[in-house]
């Protein structure tokens, strides 16, 4: 299982950092999603399939059109509740951290299910398991930065890019942390 999951998450990130264009990584994404439902169903009860099927159909709705987002963001949302049921520490922290990332990122009522206050605990809980994690940081860090606190965002911001370096997992190491340093560079 941790191999597959692991090609998930790999595939993810290329797609992500290194594929160019809307409707391309729309396109790859959608036959990654297929691999990672199956991965899913092929070890039912497992939170980590569970997670990166979450986090595909998640990167889904960034790139899907306007008339997709929701359901894409919706169908992220219910995979990672049921992952996160399973194990609310899984991936260190990541399937709290993806929740939370969802709650903040998708509009709130009538248009969508966001929510502020569940956003920063899911984020808090996924900090609590990866305290000194990239991803767990940076995206307390943009949370923050939403919610106007850019002092207090800096400071998650700067420890993600002190977050020790995955080598299993080089391009979305390099991706995340280009990330981290441009919206420290936009907060100035």
């Amino acid at each position: 299982m941790d191999a597959e999951v692991m090609a998930i998450n790999n595939g993810w990130a290329h797609i992500k950092y290194e594929v160019k264009g809307s409707s391309a990584q729309y396109a790859a994404l959608d036959a990654l999603g297929a691999k990672a439902a199956a991965v899913s169903a092929k070890y039912p009860g497992q939170a980590d399939p569970l997670m990166w099927e979450g986090i595909v159909r998640s990167e889904e709705a960034a790139v899907a059109s306007t008339l997709k987002k929701l359901g894409f963001a919706t169908k992220a949302r219910d995979l990672l509740i049921k992952g996160f049921k399973l194990d609310p520490h899984a991936g260190k922290g990541g399937l709290a951290m993806s929740l939370g990332v969802l709650y903040y990122r998708v509009p709130g009522f009538p248009i969508g299910f966001g929510n502020t206050a569940k956003a920063e605990q899911f984020l808090k809980a996924g900090l609590t398991n990866d305290p000194g994690g990239l991803d767990s940081n940076f995206f307390y860090g943009d949370f923050l930065k939403e919610q106007g606190k850019k002092d207090q965002a800096k400071i998650y911001l700067k420890k993600a890019l002190n977050a020790p370096h995955d080598s299993r997992r080089p391009v979305w190491d390099a991706g995340r942390r280009a990330e981290v340093r441009a919206l420290l560079e936009k907060l100035g």
